[in-house]
This record gives structure tokens, sequence and C-alpha cells, in this order.
């Protein structure tokens, strides 16, 4: 929790008592991989912060193929953001693909720390615009680059991931078959 705490407060002044807050409504957990957090169709009550590990969200398709939206790394929040707003059952899946550390929120006390403590305002924004950003950025991504380029741009902002995911995880994640990523991976090594 020290790492979010000093994260939280790189960004805003975190008065003692939000501080305490965040620690009462927080929970630290190991969990292990093969985890599922959070499964289609049920209803979502909680946010994950992740200290360490690589988790995974996805939806499956009507002929039972996954998409994967969000690898979540060290430092990243992953939850079902839809399902959470408008109150519905989630749509994707969050699971561990690795043993990982989390801090586990629920999602009601940490969107009600704004009513309590309006200084956190400013860091919710920031977390809310970095996300909204990043899902623009993806989205840009797949309708204006070439699989290698967004390939290139993968291993650029996950460097570390390739041994922690499966192929069809990576090629999920860009929008293309397991023999394409191997095709350009193998063009990658010519090169």
């Amino acid at each position: 929790m020290e790492d979010l705490i000093k994260k939280i407060k790189g960004k805003i002044n975190l008065s003692t008592q939000a501080e305490k807050y965040l620690y009462s409504i927080s929970k630290k957990k190991v969990i292990p991989k093969g985890s599922t957090l959070i499964r289609e169709g049920q209803t979502v009550k909680k946010i994950y912060f992740v200290l360490s590990g690589c988790l995974r969200s996805y939806c499956t398709d009507k002929n039972g193929k996954e998409h994967t939206l969000q690898f979540a790394i060290k430092n990243w929040w992953i939850s079902d953001y839809i399902a959470i707003h408008n109150n519905e059952l989630a749509t994707l899946t969050v699971e561990t693909l690795t043993e990982s550390t989390i801090i586990e929120f629920n999602a009601d006390e940490i969107n009600g720390i704004l009513s309590k403590f309006p200084e956190y305002e400013p860091f919710q924004r920031f977390i809310l615009e970095r996300h909204v950003v990043s899902l623009n950025k993806r989205i840009l991504n797949q309708l204006q680059l070439t699989a290698a380029e967004r390939y290139d741009l993968f291993v650029e902002q996950y460097p570390n991931i390739q041994q922690s995911t499966r192929n069809y995880h990576i090629a999920s994640y860009l929008g293309i078959t397991q023999e394409s990523l191997s095709r350009i991976r193998v063009e990658k090594t010519k090169k």
C-alpha cells in the first residue's frame, strides 16, 4: 500500500485522514497465477491496483473467441468499469497471468472517497484521464498502424510481458491471428 500512497502523494497533497481511509478500505492480496478475479456475467464490486505481476481483461465473442482488452502490470488499475459505472453484469473477465500482488478496493468505497475527501479528486481525474488516453491510443493504433507496427509498440510498452503471456493473449490484444504474430516475430529476427 505504501507504493500506492507514494504515487498518490506524488500527484496531490493527501491528508492523514484520507490516507487512513485508503488503508481502511483496501486489502492487499497475493493472487495465484490463473485466478479469475472477475468473471463475465457476474456482479462487479471490486477495483484492483497492481503492485506486481500481470493481469489481463478480456471478453469472449459469440463464437467463443477471446479478445484481450487490457494487460495490467505494476502501477496499473484493472476492473470492468463499464459494469461498475452502468450497474450491469460484467462483460469482461479479469484473470491473473502470473502470481500477482494486488490491492483490492470496493468500488463504492473508492468512488465514495471524493465526497469524504475532495482533495482526492485530482488524483481520481488523473487516473481516469490516463485510462481514457490509453484506450484512445489503443483504438487509434488499431485503426492506423500495421500489425507489425502494433507489435513493435506492444513490445515497447510491455518489454517483459511476453514471458508472462501466451501467444494467443498477445495476438488477441493486437487483433491478429497467432500465425500472423509468429510471422511478425520471424521477420523481426531476420532484421
